[in-house]
């Protein structure tokens, strides 16, 4: 049984799943029809800043933003188990058990990439940042960093790349709708963040491309270990090692861009997805003998009798 058939071993009543997405991802709705109904002339940017003014510390900002995403994510996991009547596993993977050691390469290869890119720049022109590394604050921006951006990404993961798309297979019978949709709405749910304001809406093309990048690894990969390893590589190293004062992760780390704006938005949106992206798609097609890209993709989802299963199109 494939990954989006995953779906079928548990219970699909409309209700169930609208009573779901609405409990699961109720805040980012909310957050989105504010800023379509009232967001006109709402700066995202200055709002946060005055924020920051109230709180103690950016570690302190940071784990107020994150802990939201813990408790809809255990949310999401009761929901699944004990409203729909399945395995958090079958939420996960069509693996016996879960692939750790997939989320570990994935994971690794996106800091290796992202640490190889900062070097390149940062020693091509060092002026587009500046060293503020401040050990104490930082230790404790690594520690809030690993107990809450786990329970972040895998929330988004296991909403968008695992229910949303698992629930949309079973009523729409194919792969390719599930994929672009949850791509579309990944990137749209992030239209609130700061850098939309600063960079404008051209940003939405990088969110929903990688949004389609992590969907492509989920199908191809038949689970969510690649999506969830990449996912939280690259928002660890988003808050660690670089941050802005237009950025939507405000943190002590250890640059921080000296521009008080962002520039060269075209290259940096367009090279991951149409370099970076498709390297990594590569590099993991090659490790896991990735096969049959038209029917993972495109082709239809049926139901399973009993264990038996049918991607048509292979």
């Amino acid at each position: 049984m494939n990954y989006l058939q995953q779906a079928y071993k548990g219970e699909n009543e409309g209700w169930k799943v609208i009573l779901t997405v609405l409990i699961v991802s109720g805040l980012f709705i909310f957050n989105l029809i504010f800023l379509i109904f009232f967001g006109d002339g709402f700066d995202v940017i200055e709002e946060q800043k005055k924020m920051l003014e109230l709180v103690p510390s950016k570690n302190f900002w940071l784990a107020i933003n994150l802990l939201p995403f813990a408790v809809l994510l255990l949310l999401l996991f009761l929901l699944v188990k004990f409203l729909h009547k399945r395995s958090i596993k079958s939420l996960t993977t069509a693996r016996n058990k879960i692939d750790w050691k997939r989320a570990f390469f994935s994971f690794s290869l996106i800091v290796v990439i992202t640490l190889g890119l900062f070097a390149f720049s940062y020693f091509s022109d060092p002026s587009f940042v500046e060293f503020q590394l401040d050990p104490v604050k930082f230790t404790i921006l690594v520690i809030v960093s690993l107990l809450l951006f786990p329970l972040q990404i895998g929330l988004e993961e296991y909403l968008f790349r695992g229910y949303l798309m698992q629930q949309l297979a079973v009523v729409v019978k194919n792969r390719w709708f599930p994929l672009i949709l949850t791509s579309v709405l990944f990137g749209v749910l992030h239209g609130g963040n700061p850098e939309v304001d600063e960079m404008g809406p051209i940003i939405m093309i990088f969110y929903i491309g990688t949004g389609l990048m992590l969907g492509i690894m989920t199908l191809m990969d038949d689970g969510l270990e690649l999506a969830l390893g990449f996912h939280l590589g690259n928002n660890l190293l988003a808050a660690l090692l670089v941050t802005s004062d237009w950025s939507a992760l405000q943190t002590d780390a250890v640059f921080r861009y000296t521009a008080e704006e962002a520039t060269n938005q075209v290259s940096e949106i367009l090279i991951p997805i149409l370099v970076i992206y498709p390297i990594i798609l590569f590099i993991f097609a090659k490790k896991y003998k990735w096969r049959n890209w038209k029917a993972n993709l495109f082709g239809r989802v049926i139901e399973p009798a009993q264990e038996d299963y049918k991607i048509i199109g292979e």
